[in-house]
């Protein structure tokens, strides 16, 4: 299926990949309830700008989606946080406020031009000092890093079809108890839809058979729906 290409009212310059158009009650109801509870915030306008204005696709967490993130870091109380996909450092941004001054967020990107658009982001956002962007493919750059030094707390939001390698590796990774979660795993429902079967929607059936088997995390799945259309992520704990 082919993405849809739109724009967001409120912030033209930014124009956003999806599967499907949203509805404009959806994007009407962001904006409403994010005037209440995300105040503006110029470090993460301003990452999304730069990231546009340097060539970088706009397939972001939404606000609503990176203040919770953000809050769940938080509630777990996060020192260390691993990311798949950096893309221009807008998630990460929310993570790094979400770990103490002494706490770290680890984010992986595979094109090196994204990188530095992140770091930029990193450096006007003042969250620099703690994040460490890894550059390479995340299936490699997982494997070095040293399993005895352990997470709280994982976002993977890479391409999809690799979505079960990422999972072990972040498993491996994260502490007992600890949090992993994975984006665009509803995929405007294409992910039931038996006569859909292209490698994203395979890489989240692949992750969701697998994990249906593993004794050793308990997950779910929550549908949403916003200015970036319909999609979901996934929410597990590793036991």
């Amino acid at each position: 299926m082919s993405n849809t290409e739109t724009t967001h009212p409120q912030h033209p310059h930014r124009r956003f990949a999806m599967l499907s158009k949203p509805d404009p009650n959806w994007v009407r109801s962001d904006d409403f309830h994010a005037s209440f509870l995300i105040p503006k915030d110029d470090a993460l306008e301003r990452s999304l700008k730069y990231s546009d204005e340097n060539g970088l696709p706009e397939i972001n967490v939404h606000a609503g989606q990176g203040k919770l993130l953000h809050l769940l870091a938080r509630s777990i109380g996060a020192k260390r946080i691993l990311e798949v996909g950096t893309l221009g450092g807008y998630s990460t941004i929310w993570f790094a406020r979400a770990v103490p001054e002494d706490g770290q967020v680890i984010t992986c990107e595979l094109k090196e031009n994204f990188a530095e658009v992140a770091r930029n982001n990193f450096e006007y956002a003042g969250v620099a000092n703690k994040v460490k962007v890894l550059v390479g493919p995340a299936a490699e750059t997982l494997q070095t890093l040293p399993s005895d030094e352990k997470f709280d707390f994982a976002f993977i939001d890479a391409d999809k079809a690799s979505n079960l390698t990422y999972f072990l590796q972040a498993k491996r990774l994260v502490r007992r108890g600890g949090i992993i979660i994975v984006d665009n795993v509803i995929r405007n429902g294409t992910v039931a839809n038996p006569d859909i079967d292209d490698e994203n929607v395979r890489g989240v059936r692949n992750l969701l058979a697998h994990i249906k088997e593993d004794k050793e995390v308990d997950a779910t799945t929550i549908g949403t729906v916003s200015e970036k259309g319909y999609d979901g992520f996934l929410y597990a704990l590793y036991l």
